[in-house]
């Protein structure tokens, strides 16, 4: 995804290589390593990351706007992961559902962004560098903040429940951490 946006001239290649992420067989492979190859030889030309002193940490951005589409009133979840202080993934989406708090808006976004951030966390994890410390999620709205880490269910929440229990789980299992900012 990164590679198609910062490469135009890759984004067919990487569709169709893309297409058969879940069962590759050697031949996409191989064209996976010929499109990395390529970008390596020509540094200037596209994407270039930074060395880190540790790669394994991942940080999560996340932010929604609250009933920014004036058709419909739906919220639009935007969120950023950086891994090692790299840029990889990013996403600006509507969300499927009419929102009716901002808190609401937040914390659906803030499990669209842990669902991606996990799946990134296994990639790592199958490529070999497993990580060493809990994706740090940042999210500036206190109360969605507050309902994640709230151990009680009310009702003015239970319409994000099962978003709260996964959210929880995460917090609790040590494989998310959401600082105050």
């Amino acid at each position: 995804m990164y590679l198609a946006h910062t490469r135009p001239d890759h984004a067919y290649s990487l569709c169709v290589v893309s297409q058969f992420m879940h069962n590759p067989e050697e031949k996409h492979m191989n064209t996976i390593m010929f499109i990395l190859k390529y970008l390596k030889s020509a540094p200037a030309n596209g994407i270039l990351f930074t060395k880190c002193v540790d790669p394994l940490v991942t940080n999560v951005y996340t932010d929604v706007d609250w009933a920014e589409n004036i058709d419909d009133r739906r919220s639009t979840s935007k969120y950023f992961t950086f891994v090692g202080g790299n840029l990889v993934t990013w996403r600006s989406k509507s969300q499927n559902v009419v929102a009716r708090s901002s808190a609401e808006a937040k914390f659906r976004g803030m499990t669209l962004e842990i669902c991606e951030a996990l799946c990134l966390r296994l990639l790592l994890t199958d490529l070999g560098y497993p990580p060493k410390a809990p994706i740090q999620l940042y999210c500036d709205n206190k109360a969605a903040h507050d309902i994640a880490h709230n151990p009680v269910q009310h009702n003015c929440t239970k319409h994000v429940e099962g978003d709260r229990f996964f959210i929880k789980e995460k917090l609790d299992g040590k494989i998310l951490e959401s600082p105050k900012i």
